[in-house]
């Protein structure tokens, strides 16, 4: 007579496939991170004064070919104010950061900030980079 064979049902539930695979995504991101940050190339001037968190906000960039975004969107002197309060209203946000590349005329930078001004926003910052 042949022996019936029995098997007994393994209650634990094996994660060790789950955390290795939780390892590798987290690497992945952790080197991926740091290349997400906003896509728009421009040379900061360089200052000594220390910087704070920038927090959240509406970024405003101005390359040297005078180009302004708001927040990655182009936008031009004429149409920037518009521009300008309708992110500030989806974002909820009354912060605004100024990038200007250093070769960006100083006239031009002062016409963007009396725009900024002129919709109510006080709490401008100026973007710089750490001087070594």
């Amino acid at each position: 007579m042949a022996r019936k064979r029995t098997y007994d049902t393994l209650h634990d539930i094996n994660v060790t496939n789950l955390v290795d695979v939780v390892l590798v995504l987290l690497i992945i991101f952790m080197i991926a991170a740091p290349m997400m940050q906003s896509g728009i190339d421009i040379n900061l001037p360089r200052t000594k004064a220390t910087q704070e968190d920038l927090g959240e906000g509406v970024v405003v960039t101005i390359t040297k070919e005078q180009k302004i975004y708001i927040d990655e969107r182009i936008s031009n002197l004429d149409r920037f104010e518009g521009i300008l309060s309708d992110v500030t209203r989806k974002k909820g946000s009354k912060s605004v950061y100024l990038r200007a590349d250093k070769e960006v005329p100083y006239g031009m930078i002062v016409e963007v900030i009396s725009k900024i001004k002129t919709l109510g926003i006080q709490d401008l910052g100026l973007v710089t980079e750490q001087a070594k």
